[in-house]
């Protein structure tokens, strides 16, 4: 048995706040897997939270709208892998965490001066690539786990209001469920 396979871990992954923003997480995820086969190189980004989540990038209303259905209707079928993505911060996060965790490892214990630093560089470079290698399937299997939820149950998209951002267009999405 896994740690996600607990009970104590499944009922903590159900606390109800924190299983709307893994669904919403998921759901993200999944709009952003078709809006980005739909428009390769439009530039898109996403942020989650226990009311909905931002979307941002150069796309119109109604594709968002027709991606978060086809996300939805996806995701009931089966597709759970769409509410992980290469991009989220929760892997880049990670990666860079173990990274810094592994440089500060190789450094300790090389004494005071700048020399004796300067000499465990090389160490601490193979430690933190070593690290980033490791950081990529954890930060994946994290976001399966953890950060989202690829079961979307009951959620349903209330609203979606653009707006523009600093420049960028901009989708608040409001959910319940």
């Amino acid at each position: 048995m896994t740690v996600f396979e607990t009970p104590l871990f499944k009922s903590l992954m159900n606390i109800p706040a924190m299983s709307r923003i893994r669904r919403n997480h998921g759901l993200e995820h999944a709009t952003l897997h078709i809006l980005s086969k739909n428009h390769p190189g439009v530039n898109l980004a996403g942020h989650s939270d226990a009311r909905g989540f931002w979307l941002l990038g150069e796309v119109q209303i109604d594709e968002v709208q027709d991606a978060i259905e086809e996300a939805l209707r996806r995701m009931r079928s089966g597709e759970h892998d769409l509410a992980v993505h290469q991009n989220c911060g929760t892997n880049f996060v990670t990666a860079g965490s173990l990274a810094g965790l592994a440089a500060g490892v190789a450094m300790l214990g090389g004494g005071r001066s700048t020399r004796d630093k300067v000499e465990r560089l090389p160490m601490a470079m193979a430690f933190a690539t070593i690290a980033l290698i490791l950081g990529q399937p954890l930060g994946s299997l994290l976001q399966e786990h953890v950060t989202t939820s690829g079961h979307p149950g009951e959620l349903e998209v209330t609203e979606i209001v653009a707006s523009r951002r600093g420049g960028v267009r901009a989708y608040r999405v409001t959910t319940r469920g």
